[in-house]
């Protein structure tokens, strides 16, 4: 007995140590945040906790009406935790105000929306500023994106999105980073940064990371549809990007819609608490997409009420749109199928949400009045832009130094894109287009800009987007009523943009697709230049004139008769606000093209999915078609650009590679430097790309992943010695039990211009 009690007081006295270790490690600003918490709850009725845990859209509610709308009942009955889709300080201010002064326990809200790539002043789509490879540039798109929407009274982004998606038919591939695990993390880190800073400032904005988890590998490129793969893959190939999203501090994380082993991700335990809690330590709360708890239904998980205690269970916090915390949690709470507890974790997170933005300091922190016309659409702001746009311009053919163009002559600017206001942005522009879609830069307007008098520009429109018209409304209208379909037949075109090619010196066709062509349920099947588009190319290369095609997608098309029968193709995504201005500059050298594609282009459809950090097979190509190996009979499995490919108007060449050491030893590093000089008769910059491949592995391995890159300027005639460090750490992966590895053995070392032209090397790690 005497035993026992002493072996119980061993135990309080450990306890009591730990409890104490655990306060002494709590900062006493997390103390007070805490504290405040703490006693904010005990106040808080069951009713108000789930409150909190609802997210509507903003509905019915415009300026003059705020205390009359419905959310504004739900509000002062504290049932609103935040608002999304409600933009400008008068707005917000005055919903904003029936939280603080008329409901029971002034809680304020958060207030969310898509600020995806830019608020007025828009910058790239996400793939397009991806191609930058230059990580200061994307973090200072985000935060230029967070100084103007918080200008506006928003004080929460739902970005970055950093899917990773290897399938060029998925829409939303145009939101993302494209293919590669290590770059997307990098530009995941700049993006969280970029938005939120120290979260202290009236212009730093909360981070929403999505979607949470792997929604870009959906089947057959479908949007929302069922993912399943292993969870080496995921760990390896998907996973890293949200990891380290999380570790550079976001505070929030959207759940996806897709299904991850069988259960609806909005519904995983194990993805939402096990992963992002228990081993990533993600201290912020999750949110649902767009009704992601009631489409649960249709998922076969059961109705409503169950489906909504599924969600909570496994950990999401806040119910987006979807009314299923709201209207049914208090029933499962009193039939025991959630706890109270869950609810609690719930609340508290959101209400630490809103402590650590100043909320509770200062309700209308975001809602200072004089800012929006000091901060929003600056010239300064989109000076920036367009030196992004300008960057991420990849270069994908340009033969006989075509470009770029001298500032004389007759141009002939043709192509259903050469004056477009309406889609010069691209999808997901949704603070711009109402208010600045007048006001953006078209192509037409961007060379007259650059040119002056210097030269002529003539213009015809040759095409419409797609022949059927039907089928156009579907990809251009639904989000883009602006955009006017012109009545002539194909043939009228056609006829117009020849007459102004005859008269032309040079042809620049600004073709391809639309804004909304790309971006949420805007999944295709066909990835080639729309047919009415590549009937009036064909016939401008038939005039003997030369075509600089302007390429515009926000996605990797199949540009197999392009590549092979016009002189110069320049890929432009959808470049924002400036993007006349940015094209012009690269298209008379004004700036020398740098970007470099971020996820492959394929030959054609048939190829996808097409990635270079593939695996090999037992029977892998060997470079030409062979029976019995794994490659196709029509086509080569060589992509038709590969990924971190682009070209400039400099010849950059690479020494060999010399290594410090050809054996790294654990917990040491070596070196690898090459010296990059610039060839060509242009100022330039080059993405020194490194890449490596573990030989043997207990698990098999890629081809080529992508360890390391550096964005170098050089003068015409300039070299300089690129140099990187290599690590045991850059070595590991995610063997076959899960855990992050480095194994000994023999390792391939690559540098280069890109994925496929790359120098080589060898060396040991020895453990």
């Amino acid at each position: 007995m005497k035993k026992l009690s002493f072996l119980l007081l061993l135990a309080a006295l450990h306890s009591f140590s730990t409890s104490a270790q655990q306060k002494k490690t709590i900062n006493p600003a997390q103390q007070k945040m805490n504290s405040f918490i703490t006693n904010l709850m005990s106040k808080m009725t069951v009713d108000e906790k789930i409150g909190q845990l609802n997210l509507p859209s903003s509905g019915d509610i415009t300026t003059g009406q705020a205390s009359s709308s419905d959310i504004s009942r739900k509000i002062k009955a504290g049932q609103v935790g935040g608002l999304f889709n409600i933009k400008g300080v008068d707005k917000i201010k005055a919903v904003q105000q029936i939280a603080v002064e008329n409901s029971r326990l002034k809680i304020p809200l958060l207030f969310g929306m898509d600020v995806i790539h830019g608020y007025h002043t828009v910058f790239p789509i996400p793939l397009g500023l991806s191609a930058t490879w230059n990580m200061d540039a994307v973090k200072k798109s985000a935060r230029i994106g967070a100084i103007e929407a918080s200008a506006s009274g928003i004080n929460w982004t739902f970005s970055p999105m950093v899917d990773i998606s290897r399938d060029p038919r998925w829409g939303r591939i145009s939101e993302g980073s494209g293919e590669d695990a290590y770059l997307g993390s990098q530009i995941a880190k700049a993006m969280v940064t970029g938005y939120q800073g120290k979260l202290q400032a009236n212009n730093e904005i909360l981070a929403c990371v999505k979607h949470y988890a792997l929604y870009g590998a959906g089947e057959a490129g479908r949007d929302y549809n069922t993912v399943d793969m292993s969870r080496v893959r995921m760990y390896n190939e998907y996973l890293p990007p949200y990891k380290a999203a999380i570790d550079a501090g976001a505070g929030s994380i959207m759940a996806s819609f897709n299904e991850v082993e069988g259960i609806p991700a909005t519904a995983s335990k194990w993805l939402m608490t096990d992963v992002l809690r228990k081993e990533w330590g993600f201290k912020g709360f999750v949110v649902t997409d767009y009704t992601g708890i009631p489409e649960m239904i249709a998922h076969g998980m059961g109705d409503l009420q169950t489906v909504s205690a599924l969600a909570l269970n496994a950990g999401i916090d806040m119910d987006m749109v979807g009314d299923g915390f709201l209207n049914t949690l208090k029933k499962s709470l009193a039939e025991k199928k959630v706890t109270i507890e869950q609810i609690n974790r719930a609340c508290r997170l959101i209400l630490e949400a809103k402590y650590k933005l100043g909320l509770f300091t200062d309700p209308y922190k975001f809602c200072d009045e004089s800012r929006a016309a000091k901060e929003v659409f600056t010239l300064e702001n989109r000076k920036t832009a367009r030196e992004i746009a300008a960057e991420s311009f990849v270069l994908l053919k340009n033969s006989n130094n075509t470009l770029p163009l001298k500032k004389t002559g007759t141009i002939g600017l043709i192509g259903p894109l050469a004056d477009n206001t309406a889609n010069m942005y691209g999808t997901w522009s949704v603070a711009a287009l109402p208010e600045n879609a007048d006001k953006s830069i078209t192509v037409l307007q961007g060379l007259k800009n650059v040119l002056g008098n210097n030269a002529k520009v003539i213009t015809a429109r040759g095409s419409n987007f797609l022949a059927d018209s039907v089928m156009e409304h579907r990809y251009v209208n639904v989000h883009n009523p602006t955009y006017k379909r012109d009545s002539r037949t194909e043939a009228e075109l056609i006829k117009e943009a020849l007459e102004v090619a005859k008269k032309s010196d040079v042809i620049v066709a600004v073709m391809g697709e639309g804004s909304e062509f790309t971006g949420e349920s805007s999944s295709v099947t066909n990835i080639e230049i729309p047919q009415t588009q590549k009937n009036l190319l064909k016939e401008l290369a038939k005039t003997g004139k030369p075509v600089v095609l302007v390429l515009f997608t926000g996605r990797p098309l199949a540009l197999k008769w392009e590549d092979e029968n016009l002189p110069a193709i320049l890929n432009v995504w959808f470049p924002g606000s400036e993007a006349g201005n940015s094209i012009a500059d690269v298209l008379f050298g004004d700036v020398n093209p740098s970007g470099k594609l971020t996820a492959t282009f394929p030959q054609n459809v048939g190829q996808i999915p097409l990635y270079y950090a593939h695996k090999n097979t037992g029977r892998p190509e060997t470079g030409k078609f062979t029976k019995f190996r794994s490659n196709y009979l029509d086509v080569t499995n060589d992509p038709l650009y590969p990924f971190g490919y682009g070209l400039s108007y400099s010849n950059f060449t690479f020494s060999d590679i010399k290594l410090s050491s050809n054996t790294l030893t654990s917990g040491k590093s070596i070196t690898a430097t090459v010296k990059l000089t610039n060839n060509g008769k242009y100022d330039g910059k080059e993405v020194v790309q490194l890449y490596t491949r573990d030989l043997v592995g207990s698990i098999t391995r890629p081809v080529k992943e992508l360890k390391g890159f550096q964005k170098i300027s050089l003068k015409a005639g300039e070299s300089k010695d690129v140099t990187f460090t290599i690590s045991e750490e850059d070595l590991k992966f995610y063997n076959s039990n899960l855990k992050f590895v480095a194994e000994a053995g023999d390792f391939k070392l690559f540098i280069g211009a890109n994925s496929r032209d790359v120098k080589e090397t060898s060396f040991k790690l020895i453990k």
